[in-house]
């Protein structure tokens, strides 16, 4: 006997259409089990392989568990309020919300024949007002919260404006941009209400800053890294350049801590849980401040010369430009920095390179733009990279390091600014021999004939005060010594940054 499919499938599921078989219960005795697929966008070309690919595991799960006794919410939806969605309206002359309607319905048919066990009574649509208003909910009650650390919470900003009030920011324990004001409660009542709204921004869990981002001209819109291929979007295929913006961005940073130490209570496979580890990137160093070396041909402000002939800067005295300040996990290298290198994208670059060097540096910072970050980070074969014409100096000794840019270093991860130790580190061993710059052994069992020795063992050699040292006393003591000449101190990083999120604009 044949399978009329079309009569039986047909059947079943307008029975289960007409019956609700697949609706969640709110108020089920049964134990919840949720199941969620990954919203497709609603193309003009309808499904493709790709998505029933893995709608049809969720379903046989779903329909699993339903038989194993559980309430299963199995919902789906539609992303249908960005890039997609829009283009496909200009290629068709017409308006997204028409478009739009019109490929969900084709999209909802197609789900239907496959016959998905999906509760229909919660569909969603991201370009729904309905939908879109819980969106812009949840960024107001972000925008209006900070991260106390003190209580390991997020709090309505009303609390912290309360000890502004009352305490100024003595006591203040939050996670907030790095130069943040020191005022008493009488001085914050005296700012101008500009004044409190910039400051109180700096600890908002939304507030605004300007990043590095994908931009599109053609678009009209930034783009995400995965969206991006060999410098042109994926959509279009149309030129990507690198560009510093300002976006909305969300502090998630300030949870690095509880996402860390939350894997270790989740039922999650191990793997699983050590990708997490590792994109949440949890490392202990040290920042260091790396002052900018005086020049009389600099345009850098914050770069003077005294009549004793003294060209460098010392720290503090509210100069915050004069130094290059970087994140390390082995600052007991320190004596061995031979270049320290900036993101392309670094705020300073156009500032401290010289006129000799601006063609070069010029040129490969447009090419740069063409490469997404996601470019950037998976070639580590090329050595490439451009030299200012400016100098560092190391804040312990004093020596002069050539200050360069390269591609490898991203604006948005730390400091965008890297200290470079040839000896411990094969990334900077390979730079320092293309460029032909210096390459100083610091620890007495290093073997750096062929490749770079990141060994910590052995004694220190070439480190000044901490010759003779072991690993530990060496870290310790060197950030004793920076921190007493307020040139660095110890410090947690992670690897995580702030997400980016005002990409979404009406339609697109």
């Amino acid at each position: 006997m044949d399978y009329q499919f079309k009569d039986i499938e047909q059947k079943w599921q307008q029975f289960w259409a007409d019956k609700q078989t697949f609706k969640a219960e709110n108020d089920s005795p049964k134990p919840k089990y949720y199941v969620l697929d990954m919203f497709p966008y609603p193309s003009g070309a309808g499904l493709h392989v790709g998505h029933p690919l893995g709608y049809i595991a969720s379903d046989i799960f779903s329909r699993y568990k339903r038989l194993k006794g559980f309430n299963v919410l199995h919902p789906m939806g539609y992303d249908s309020f960005g890039l997609p969605a829009e283009q496909y309206a200009i290629q068709t002359g017409q308006h997204p919300s028409i478009t739009t309607e019109a490929n969900i319905a084709t999209y909802r048919r197609q789900l239907d024949q496959i016959g998905f066990s999906f509760d229909w009574s919660r569909e969603v649509r991201t370009s729904s007002p309905d939908y879109y208003k819980w969106t812009q909910w949840i960024f107001m009650q972000l925008f209006n919260s900070w991260y106390n650390k003190s209580a390991e919470k997020a709090e309505n900003i009303d609390t912290l404006l309360k000890h502004f009030e009352t305490s100024g920011s003595k006591g203040i324990a939050a996670v907030a941009d790095d130069e943040v004001l020191t005022f008493t409660a009488d001085e914050w009542k005296a700012f101008p209400d500009t004044v409190k709204q910039e400051e109180l921004l700096k600890y908002r869990l939304t507030y605004l800053r300007e990043s590095t981002v994908n931009w599109c001209a053609a678009l009209g819109t930034v783009l995400a890294n995965d969206e991006v291929k060999d410098g042109f979007s994926e959509r279009g295929g149309y030129p990507v350049e690198q560009k510093k913006m300002m976006q909305w961005s969300m502090r998630i940073t300030a949870y690095a801590e509880r996402l860390l130490q939350g894997l270790n209570t989740i039922d999650w496979p191990e793997p699983l849980k050590e990708m997490q580890r590792n994109w949440i990137g949890k490392s202990v160093g040290a920042s260091v401040k790396f002052p900018i070396e005086a020049s009389p041909k600099s345009s850098l402000k914050e770069r003077t010369s005294d009549e004793g002939g003294n060209n460098s800067l010392s720290f503090g005295e509210g100069r915050g430009e004069a130094f290059i300040e970087v994140f390390t996990t082995r600052v007991d290298t320190i004596f061995g920095v031979t270049f320290v290198v900036l993101a392309p994208e670094h705020e300073l670059v156009a500032q401290l390179t010289t006129p000799e060097q601006k063609a070069e540096i010029s040129a490969y910072i447009d090419k740069t733009k063409k490469k997404s970050e996601l470019d950037r980070m998976a070639d580590t074969k090329t050595v490439s990279g451009a030299f200012t014409g400016s100098y560092v100096l190391n804040p312990l000794n004093g020596e002069r390091i050539q200050l360069w840019i390269a591609d490898y270093v991203l604006a948005g991860y730390g400091t965008g600014a890297v200290m470079a130790v040839p000896s411990g580190d094969q990334r900077d061993y390979l730079f320092a021999k293309h460029f032909n710059l210096p390459i100083v052994p610091i620890l007495d069992t290093q073997n750096i004939e062929t490749e770079a020795d990141p060994t910590k063992e052995g004694k220190y050699i070439n480190s000044d005060f901490a010759n003779g040292l072991g690993y530990k006393e060496a870290t310790a003591a060197i950030i004793a010594k920076l921190e007493t000449l307020n040139a660095g101190k110890a410090k947690v990083n992670f690897r995580m940054r702030d997400a980016i999120f005002g990409r979404q604009r009406y339609w697109g």
